[in-house]
Parts: C-alpha cells; sequence; structure tokens
C-alpha cells in the first residue's frame, strides 16, 4: 500500500483518538492536531525504522502521541508565543550577537538564586546563551560531575529548587539570554527510580536496561567495544551484587545505558525532555549521542538507530515544543560528527575538530592542519551552526581526522602522543601545564585537562616570574577565542576564562573526585580575580578587557555570525587567514600561531584599500607585504 495514504490513515484514527480525550478544549485539539499532522511523516518515519516490526507499534505510537499532546497542554501560553515566533524563524541562534558561555551552577554562582545575581555581570560580557552544567539530582559522591542523572525533574538541593530555575529561566529570557541544560539520554545514575525498580526484579523497568544473566552476551558485545576510562574500569558491563546480573554500563558502573530499543524507553524520555522544554529551557545538549543504540558485531557508536532516535526526539519537539532546539556532543571522528548536524537532528553541535585543532596549531606553531579542517568540514547546511568553543568541562580528544594529517604527511597516531607530552608538560619546551587523562596502555590512548589559561603557558609565566611568558600567553588566549568569536557559528566562553582562571589541583585532595583529572579544569569562581579584572595592570584586567573586546567587535559585525567562509594563502605555515562576508560586509581574519614576528604576501588578500583594522581600530597600509607580530590578530574589515 503507497506509504501516504497509510500515513494519512494512521493520523486520522490518532486524531479521533485526540478528541476522545476528556483534557483540552476542541480548538487547543485542532491546533495540536495540525501540528501534529505537519511533523507526523517526521515522527513516524523514524520510528518505523525503530519500532517498526514490533506488532503493537499503533498502540505505542498512539501513547505516545496522546502523551506529547498532554505535555503540550502544559506548555504556558508564553512559551507557545515563543514557539510562534522560532516558527517563523527557526535560525535564530545563527547571529552575530549570539555569544555563549557554559558553567556549573555551584562552581560560578553557589546555587541558583546566586546566579540571578550574576545576571547583569552575564550581560557585561555580552553573553545571549548560558549552558548549564548538569544541575538535577544525582549521586552524592561518585556522579560523573552531574552526568549520573537520578531525577529528571528535581533540583540538586544544594543548588535549589525547580521554582528557582523557573524564576532563573525567566529572569535570563527578559535579559535576552536562552538558557541551555545537559538532556542525558543515553544513561541514568543506578539511583534513578527506574534503575532501584529493576534492581528489585521490577519486569517493566528491567526492560528499561540491558539486563544479562551471565558474561555470554556481553562478551560478545564487548570485544568490539572501546573502553571509555580505562584508568578507572575495564569494559562496559558492571555486574550487581544484590542479583549477580550484568546491566550495560558504558561509562562508569553507576552509569546505566537505556535501552531505546523498548519503545517504553522513548516515550518515557520524550516525556522528560518536554518536562525541560516546558520548564522554559530552549536548547537542549544531548549527551553522548553516538552510544545510544547497541547492535552485536559493531562498536556500538554512530550507528544508523543513534540517528534516527534524534530524529524522533526533534520532531516531537517540533510538535509539542517548536521553542527547543538540540545542541549535539559527538566527539567522533570529523564526519561522523556533522553527521548528527541537521534541521532534522541537531539543530547547533559543539566544534570538537575546531577546537582541538586550536590547540594543536599552537603547539606546533603551524596551521596546516587547522585550514584543512576549515577548508574541507567547517561548511554547515543552512539553519544550523556550530558551537565553536576553546575549553568546556570535558577533557581535550584529538579528533582532526587521520585522513587529513596523511594528506599532509603527518602520522596521526605519533602526533597525538606529541600533542599528549606537549600539553601534559613532558615535552621539552611545551609552555603548559595540562594532565593526563584515561591513559589506555594498550593503544596509549589518552586525553588531557587543564584550564585555558594553564594550557596556555599563563600558569608557567606566574610560576617563573617571567613577563615574557606571562605576555604570550595571554596573547594566545586572545588568539584562541579571537578565531572562536569571528570564524562563524556561536562562540561558547568557559566562564573564569575571561579572568585567567589555572588549574585547580584541590580535586587530589577529594576522594571521590581525585581519580578523575577534568576536575582540575572545574574551577570555582574567583572573587578576588573578578576584583583585579576591574584593577589596571593586572593581569585578569587585562584579560578581561581583551575577551569584552573581542565580544562587543563581533556583536558589530554580521560577517561573524554568517557561515560563510573561506580559507585565503597567506604562504606562511604558522599564519591562518579566512575571509568572512555578507551582503554588507567582508573581513579577513589573521592569525599568527607562533610567537615570531612574521611577514607575509599580500597577494592572495582582496585590496586592502581604504581597509580598517577593528581590534586597534586602524587604518591599513596598502603594501604588497604585511608584517604579524608573534601571536598577532587582525580583524580587517575591507572596503565597500
Amino acid at each position: 500500500m503507497d506509504r501516504e495514504i497509510v500515513l494519512k490513515r494512521t493520523l486520522s484514527r490518532l486524531q479521533i483518538r485526540l478528541n476522545k480525550e476528556s483534557s483540552g478544549t476542541k480548538k487547543e485539539k485542532e491546533i495540536f492536531t495540525g501540528k501534529l499532522s505537519d511533523n507526523f511523516s517526521k515522527l513516524v518515519t523514524p520510528l518505523s525504522k525503530l519500532y517498526g516490526d514490533h506488532l503493537d507499534f499503533y498502540i505505542f505510537l498512539e501513547d505516545l502521541v496522546i502523551r506529547v499532546y498532554k505535555s503540550w497542554l502544559k506548555r504556558d501560553k508564553n512559551l507557545k508565543e515563543l514557539d510562534e515566533s522560532r516558527e517563523i524563524k527557526q535560525d535564530w541562534f545563527k547571529s552575530e550577537k549570539m555569544i555563549g558561555a557554559v558553567c556549573y551552577v555551584d562552581l560560578f554562582a553557589e546555587d541558583l538564586k546566586g546566579l540571578e545575581n550574576r545576571i547583569d555581570y552575564l550581560k557585561s560580557l555580552g553573553i545571549t546563551y548560558l549552558h548549564l552544567m548538569p544541575l538535577f539530582k544525582s549521586p552524592k559522591e561518585e556522579n560523573d560531575g552531574g552526568y549520573a542523572v537520578s531525577s529528571y525533574r528535581k533540583v540538586d538541593k544544594n543548588i535549589g529548587t525547580t521554582n528557582e530555575l523557573k524564576s532563573l529561566i525567566l529572569k535570563l529570557r527578559k535579559n535576552g539570554i536562552s538558557l541551555a541544560l545537559d538532556f542525558v539520554n543515553n544513561h541514568t545514575s543506578d539511583e534513578h527510580i527506574w534503575a532501584k525498580k529493576a534492581k528489585k526484579g521490577d519486569p517493566f523497568y528491567k526492560e528499561f536496561y540491558h539486563f544479562f544473566p551471565d558474561r555470554e552476551e556481553p562478551d560478545q558485545y564487548q570485544k568490539h567495544l572501546r573502553d571509555i576510562f580505562p584508568e578507572i574500569r575495564k569494559g562496559c558491563f558492571t555486574q550487581l551484587k544484590e542479583t549477580g546480573e550484568w546491566v550495560w554500563t558504558t561509562f562508569h558502573s553507576y552509569q546505566w545505558d537505556l535501552n531505546y530499543k523498548n519503545p517504553e524507553v522513548f516515550i518515557s524520555m520524550a516525556e522528560e525532555m518536554l518536562y525541560l522544554g516546558n520548564l522554559g529551557v530552549e536548547i537542549l545538549r544531548l549527551d553522548a549521542v553516538p552510544f545510544t543504540w547497541k547492535k552485536k558485531g559493531t562498536n556500538c557508536e554512530n550507528l544508523a538507530e543513534a540517528h534516527y532516535l534524534i530524529e524522533a526526539f526533534n520532531a516531537v519537539t517540533k510538535i509539542a515544543a517548536p521553542a527547543l532546539i538540540f545542541k549535539s556532543e559527538a566527539i567522533v571522528h570529523p564526519d561522523e560528527v556533522k553527521a548528527y548536524i541537521d534541521q532534522d537532528k541537531c539543530q547547533i553541535s559543539y566544534n570538537p575538530g575546531l577546537m582541538a585543532l586550536l590547540w594543536e596549531a599552537l603547539a606546533t606553531r603551524k596551521v596546516d592542519l587547522l585550514k584543512k579542517f576549515i577548508d574541507k568540514r567547517f561548511v554547515l547546511d543552512q539553519k544550523t551552526a556550530w558551537v565553536n568553543y576553546v575549553r568546556s568541562h570535558d577533557d581535550i580528544g584529538w579528533t582532526f581526522s587521520d585522513e587529513d594529517a596523511a594528506e599532509l604527511g603527518i602520522n596521526a597516531h605519533d602526533h597525538r602522543n606529541f600533542l599528549n607530552k606537549f600539553y601534559s608538560g613532558d615535552f621539552e619546551g611545551s609552555f603548559s601545564k595540562g594532565m593526563k587523562f584515561q591513559h589506555n596502555p594498550v593503544n596509549n590512548d589518552m586525553r588531557i585537562c587543564g584550564t585555558t589559561a594553564s594550557l596556555s603557558g599563563l600558569e608557567l609565566g606566574i610560576e617563573n616570574s617571567d613577563k615574557g611568558q606571562v605576555n604570550d600567553a595571554v596573547n594566545r588566549i586572545e588568539l584562541l577565542y579571537g578565531i572562536a568569536m569571528s570564524i562563524g557559528g556561536i562562540p561558547l566562553l568557559y566562564l573564569g576564562d575571561e579572568l585567567g582562571a589555572l588549574n585547580d589541583y584541590s580535586f587530589q585532595d577529594c576522594k571521590s573526585k581525585k581519580e578523575d583529572t577534568r576536575w582540575v579544569h572545574r574551577v570555582k569562581y574567583d572573587e578576588k580575580a573578578y576584583a583585579l579584572s576591574k584593577k589596571e595592570g593586572t593581569i585578569q584586567g587585562l584579560l578581561s578587557n581583551k575577551i569584552k573586546h573581542l565580544m562587543q567587535l563581533r556583536t558589530k559585525h554580521p560577517s561573524f555570525g554568517s557561515e560563510n567562509i573561506e580559507v585565503v594563502e597567506t604562504g606562511n605555515q604558522h599564519v591562518l587567514a579566512f575571509l568572512k562576508k555578507t551582503q554588507s560586509e567582508r573581513v579577513v581574519v589573521l592569525a599568527n600561531f607562533s610567537e615570531d614576528e612574521y611577514e607575509i604576501s599580500t597577494n592572495n588578500l582582496p585590496s586592502l584599500k581604504s581597509a580598517k583594522e577593528l581590534l586597534s581600530n586602524r587604518k591599513m597600509i596598502e603594501s604588497d607585504k604585511m608584517s604579524i607580530p608573534g601571536y598577532g590578530l587582525f580583524w580587517i574589515k575591507l572596503a565597500d
């Protein structure tokens, strides 16, 4: 039978079922039915690929639609008005005025009330997008920094209450700031009510997770899987003391992977997602998206079904909370990262490739790999955008393409070893004070932790009382954020970077944190540093002014919000150049990733006649050559 006929027939049956619902007015049912109809194919197509072979597929679909309808009924009027505006302008996040910041609530402001008091500070930075690290209930001791979720609805009592979160969201929106939260949809903590019931043998909730009576099936899966935290544990399965059964735990033993092969899991997680949307959250960061589907004989990463899940969740939001968008977190091969970015999947995405290669270029003083990445892998489809970050709460993994490296004559394995040595301070001449994270002795793989300032050489410069080293470090930080602010997409500030926050080694004295070196860069907001940022002649003041200057200038130039980019060849392996343009302006960005001054040819650059360098507000002199100081950053606006 023709697919369109089947869809229409199914939709008609669902409309009849909706009309029997006691909740909602006739008008509300008509509005919802219209939204369902507009997005029905986008909803059913991925769901049928996931669950179409279930005999009760229609019953599942009906249950899902009714629950989505009830969630939509609960949505506040002001949020439905926001939905309407976002449906008209679906690329609302693509603007030079969009500037993001990210933090842990407790580290930045103690609690949600404290964060309300920091809104003016965020506005002074020009922040229009605030991502708060996990703030919902999680185990007291080991909780993976909040990513072991015990409830998707109860705020951690040490941070505040749900009502305080609602109040914060409203005040942020009134001040032009959209809130982003994490949606940890791959796993729950073993203290979640579903996990507790499963542990007690409840057959309904045991199907929410992957349970095995013995090692036979886990061993079949395990031979294709990688260890995520090899220093902490081997394998992706944990044996329960209570029953002797094994449960799938990709990350930590207390984080139980959800079983999305069970459609009840999808329905339940869709409800949790819409609950967050109804609080007023505008952006959900989907955590660990590559891992959500399991299939024997594969590495259980980046499977087609993982994409179908995102498409289905996306369709649910388009029906019941259109103002809500997704941010992808996929720290995988650059091609796999881009596969998650789509108007019907994740509209925005972390850009781990750019982040890693900015640090790579600082270590090597060469921009070859970075240029190749921008040239081949940066441009996205319309109505999507990168989130360009320098540092985050997580480690740095060297996620450049081995194929790109090979084209440049670089051995990818050896190069990653070099970068790990350089940023952990094991390479002679390194300026970095980073720490190793999760070293795997089998393949020598590891990642790097540290704050932007400590990785950039500021900590070393202060230790050595070396003004030259300090100055270089400050310039490196400005360079990194200068690229993030100008390359196109949404720049993301890891709060504390603007004050030069250094590594905090006190985590080593905490039993629940000492095995996780990522805590070295999860630094408490420093009131003294903030006070120093107000004073001239301080490192904090210098950095704060530089970062603010970059942000303020970004908001005045539409080309920095545009996805259009053209790499320009400078003839110098140390200097990156790219052209940003819109119908109204053109800006050339130049960045020297070496501490040495270089002279470059301007032959490949557009004419510099009547051009102005924006950061220094000086006119450019037209010439065949141009000198760029060590770690120099130029934003050159060309004449109309």
